[in-house]
């Protein structure tokens, strides 16, 4: 069994999976942006029950059907999690422990990205998400 881990910059807050993740991707969309103060989010994903987070509960915001998390004590982003997904967790990379072992596949949100942020690493890229999401209303 794998183990995963990641912390916030303080060591407050530790998170671990003892399942390989099941995803890793680039966002470029603004929300992203903003929650991450970088010009393109990275994350990593994991099924909800083969992680867990240790010491301090992480503080949370966010509007449905998004929900962030980051240390109280330093600021720290974590992870975001998705209503419409609620088995899975999308840690941020940078949180990782040894993010080199987690190389995004993918670009999401193309369509927003910053117009001089140019990565050329030939992967897929995407308009919008990355991740299928149930429709919503029978759309």
């Amino acid at each position: 069994m794998s183990l995963h881990t990641a912390s916030c910059r303080c060591g407050a807050i530790r998170f671990e999976a003892r399942a390989e993740p099941f995803y890793a991707s680039y966002c470029h969309c603004e929300d992203c942006r903003r929650a991450s103060g970088s010009p393109v989010a990275a994350f990593v994903g994991f099924y909800t029950r083969d992680a867990r987070f240790i010491g301090e509960a992480p503080g949370t915001y966010g509007a449905a059907p998004v929900t962030r998390s980051f240390c109280r004590t330093c600021g720290a982003p974590l992870s975001y999690v998705d209503a419409r997904l609620p088995d899975q967790i999308f840690m941020m990379l940078g949180a990782m422990d040894a993010p080199e072992k987690y190389p995004p596949t993918v670009h999401g949100y193309v369509s927003e990205a910053l117009p001089f942020f140019h990565i050329a690493d030939g992967l897929p890229q995407m308009e919008t998400s990355t991740v299928p999401r149930p429709k919503e209303d029978g759309q």
